[in-house]
């Protein structure tokens, strides 16, 4: 084959392999939206109707349910992830960054896929999510908090772990509570910071 035949079997591949993500993308998405309302044992089709494709589409990419909680999951902390970053180069302050940060935390702990009970049970494959969740987010918390202090507008010396354990007890308690708001709570927390 030539080389410009090379060429445009990589072109080729480049666009399948784009195309692939992109529909991975959009299947995690809508899992993500069907496991917060009816909780992770939703059935697949409800998945593939919001997607707009096919249960075997789902099936080539997640052939079991654990494979798709997993993945959604890890899809949902690479966002929270991100977003760190992100809000330090588009928010007002890094007290700012750090608070909307938290709001989106708050988020993901709160409506967390239905995942709490998944994460506890005996699957072995849901063991490496913890440390995923701590390994991803850990220093992205260690990041806001340092940016914070360096720039005078939080203690110094925060401990990111702690400060994450602590909004997760805080929103353990939300329930169905609608006298209980978490996020409140939370951004009092995120206030007390403050040197």
């Amino acid at each position: 084959m030539n080389e410009g035949g090379q060429d445009s079997g990589r072109t080729a591949r480049s666009v399948k392999r784009a195309d692939a993500r992109r529909n991975e993308k959009t299947l995690l998405a809508a899992a993500a939206e069907v496991f917060v309302t009816s909780g992770v044992e939703a059935p697949i089709r409800d998945i593939a109707t919001k997607a707009g494709v096919g249960t075997a589409t789902i099936y080539r990419h997640f052939p079991s349910r654990a494979d798709l909680i997993v993945a959604v999951y890890r899809h949902q902390v690479e966002a929270l992830a991100e977003a760190g970053p992100d809000l330090l180069a588009t928010s007002a302050t890094p007290h700012a960054a750090l608070g909307r940060w938290m709001d989106l935390f708050v988020d993901f702990l709160v409506t967390k896929l239905g995942l709490a009970a998944v994460l506890q049970s005996d699957d072995p494959c849901f063991d490496p999510l913890h440390s995923y969740f701590l390994d991803r987010l850990l220093p992205v918390c260690t990041q806001l908090l340092d940016t914070a202090a360096g720039a005078g507008e939080i203690r110094p010396g925060q401990d990111a772990y702690e400060l994450m354990r602590g909004v997760a007890s805080l929103c353990a308690g939300a329930g169905d509570n609608p006298r209980y708001d978490s996020r409140r709570l939370v951004a009092l927390l995120i206030a007390g910071l403050r040197g």
